[in-house]
């Protein structure tokens, strides 16, 4: 028969296992299939119990609380099923409900039927009291750890996409599964509910059974108080125990999995290597259980052979610790004898970017040791070129001996621009502003943006992401490092070598327009300094043929640099806007105070853009009042951005750049006439 459109045995077979849990309630099996589903149940619960011992991360068994639910709902059923069966037919025999609920009672049960009834309320309780219950708290702690600490991995992925460490798909992955990571604790803390219901039910199951079949075997059959006492009692206790032991494998399980930390080994490989990998605890347990063997009145025998035992593993373990590594040496390499005269090989051009680092950082930009910072160097370069429009020169990487063993240094043509230490293995715990509590380590200052921070081991990741902090790795650190100064560089960045590379990659598609402008209208040389104008504020040049075509329009009017920019600035006006407000159509600025508006147009139509200036006294109280009312606007969540008349806005930009390089200066004439504009600010009034 085809199954429908859509329809496959894999998507079916959910259903159709939960109809037939539930079936099982209410149809009477016969003993025989009552044997393949035990059977099959506890094979269920000992691949569910080897499957969480091979799991190295709790997400990589997500579905395991659905899983807890169907297995719990499928021993119910059973337990409905059979206890049918006992009472309908128990007057028969101990074999009425099925081999393996007489074989497995009378395994327990053993000929006395107070101790079989006894080990298997032991047996319960071990589950419920013990197992379920500690299973139950850690994911109900690991659940409420998980949310606390998703603000703090939430802002290390944003940190990560900004400095182009990773792709858009990549931070999408990552922020699922921290959500997915929450709701499986919360979902295991909920299941466990269902299995310590699921142990108070075989007690109260076990001992209807055993009431109701002595009434049924008595009253209605004629058996003698012995012989229905001996007959159901073996059968609950049966029946009770195959549905038990699976109920505390898979209770085993579930602790396993919310008690494992997400690593890359599976359990057996972490106690191996983590409890047996100390030769000296070992000899020291090997001492005391030795000593205590020699006590008189002690089994000697059992004491002294796990003694010897343990001295022998620890021995072994040493040795094969000291076993030197076999080391490749190179052939020396003969020099030439022969002197070389200078030449011009031997002036180094400067590297328009380089890092440095001090010897214990070589493995992070080691290709043969694949380093991480190399690839997130490629990640930072490419995600400039796609924001920016243009591709940066090479990072020149090399080791510095004169720096500290964890130092680097970043330089932008041979000039030192940043430096700081990193530590590999560890991580960089960021303080953001809020959190909510210290750690342990190394107190210093994140050395891109100079937030407090604090070097720490990297099993403390999960503790200070619960605290708030954003905690990223080595190479991170140096990498954010890097692209903030390319980030801030970047008109320096832009040379007249990438701009003739950027006419060329436009010619390809418009050779006219590229022919009609350079060198015709516009030398490169001001082409150059148009577009590193550009750049100084932060507007990417990502749209080259928009700015062409302006400069291709304005160049016979003039050839200033600083109006030109201006114009182009305009052409750009909605991917300006679009950089700075992204996704909204009302602009929240900061205006300028009428009076000092006007004050600044008389002063730029007396004496010129360039040449206007500012009384010493009022240029201080706008700087001030500029930085107080840029940190409030960021403070309130909004952009620092000031609107001014466009005659204003090269003098204002210029003015305000250095001192308060937050704030964004744009133009009237630069807002598109779809969006609105609301005052949150006014800069320059009395105060």
């Amino acid at each position: 028969m085809k199954l429908p459109s859509g329809l496959s045995m894999t998507k079916l077979a959910g259903p159709i296992l939960i109809i037939m849990i539930l079936g099982m309630m209410v149809l009477p099996l016969p003993p025989i299939l009552l044997d393949m589903l035990f059977t099959f149940n506890i094979a269920l619960a000992m691949i569910v119990l080897l499957v969480s011992l091979y799991t190295t991360k709790p997400l990589e068994f997500a579905v395991f609380p659905t899983v807890l639910l169907v297995t719990t709902l499928l021993r119910l059923s059973l337990n409905v099923a059979s206890t049918r069966v006992v009472l309908l037919e128990g007057h028969t025999g101990p074999d009425a409900a099925g081999k393996v609920i007489e074989a497995f009672g009378h395994f327990l049960v053993g000929g006395n039927y107070a101790v079989g009834i006894t080990v298997f309320i032991i047996l319960v309780i071990i589950n419920f009291v013990v197992i379920t219950k500690g299973a139950g708290r850690i994911a109900e702690v690991s659940a409420r750890f998980t949310l606390d600490a998703m603000p703090g991995k939430q802002m290390a992925i944003d940190a990560d996409l900004n400095a182009g460490l990773i792709g858009e798909e990549e931070a999408r992955t990552r922020r699922a599964a921290i959500s997915q990571e929450a709701d499986f604790f919360g979902s295991m803390d909920g299941a466990s509910k269902f299995v310590r219901g699921d142990a108070v039910a075989g007690i109260l199951i076990m001992m209807i059974t055993i009431i109701g079949g002595l009434a049924i075997g008595m009253l209605q059959h004629n058996l003698d108080f012995s012989t229905a006492a001996n007959t159901y009692t073996l059968l609950a206790i049966g029946d009770g125990l195959v549905a038990q032991i699976p109920a505390l494998v898979i209770s085993t399980a579930a602790g396993i999995v919310v008690s494992r930390v997400s690593t890359d080994e599976d359990l057996s490989t972490q106690l191996l290597g983590q409890l047996f990998s100390q030769p000296l605890v070992l000899y020291i347990t090997a001492t005391i259980i030795g000593v205590m063997g020699l006590i008189p009145g002690m089994p000697n025998f059992s004491f002294l052979t796990l003694a010897t035992t343990l001295a022998g593993a620890a021995y072994y373990i040493e040795q094969r610790a000291r076993q030197p590594e076999e080391l490749e040496v190179a052939a020396p390499v003969q020099s030439s004898i022969e002197p070389v005269e200078v030449s011009w090989d031997d002036v180094m051009p400067v590297d328009i970017l380089g890092l440095e680092v001090g010897y214990r950082l070589i493995p992070l930009v080691d290709r043969n040791q694949d380093g991480e910072l190399l690839r997130r160097i490629r990640g930072i370069r490419k995600k400039f070129a796609h924001e920016m429009g243009f591709v940066v020169p090479a990072v020149h990487i090399r080791d510095n001996l004169e720096l500290k063993p964890n130092g680097y240094r970043l330089a932008l043509k041979g000039v030192e621009m940043g430096q700081g230490e990193a530590y590999v293995g560890m991580l960089l715990a960021i303080n953001p502003g809020r959190v909510l509590g210290n750690l342990v380590g190394t107190p210093t200052r994140d050395p891109a943006f100079g937030l407090p921070a604090v070097w720490i081991e990297a099993e403390l990741r999960e503790q200070a992401q619960t605290f708030g902090y954003t905690v990223v790795d080595t190479s991170t650190v140096i990498a954010t490092h890097l692209s903030n100064i390319i980030q801030s560089h970047s008109a320096e960045l832009l040379g007249r070598e990438e701009v003739q590379q950027l006419l060329d990659h436009l010619a390809k598609e418009s050779p006219k327009l590229v022919e009609e402008l350079v060198p015709k209208l516009l030398s490169l040389s001001t082409l150059h300094r148009v577009l590193q104008s550009l750049l100084e504020e932060g507007v990417h040049i990502r749209d080259m043929r928009t700015v062409i075509e302006t400069l291709a329009e304005h160049a016979p009017r003039t050839q200033n640099v600083d109006e030109l920019a201006s114009l182009v600035r305009v052409a750009l006006g909605r991917a300006i806007i679009q950089q700075i407000y992204p996704g909204t159509n009302e602009l929240q600025v900061i205006s300028l105070d009428p009076g000092l508006e006007g004050i600044l147009m008389q002063a730029t139509q007396t004496s010129g853009a360039e040449g206007a200036g500012l009384e010493p006294g009022l240029a201080e109280n706008l700087l001030a009042q500029a930085q107080a009312v840029a940190q409030n606007q960021e403070q309130i969540g909004l952009p620092a951005v000031l609107l001014v008349p466009a005659p204003l806005r090269g003098l204002m930009s210029r003015f305000l750049r250095r001192a308060v390089p937050q704030l964004k200066v744009i133009s009237h004439a630069e807002v598109p006439d779809t969006k609105t504009i609301r005052v949150t600010a006014v800069l320059g009034g009395k105060g």
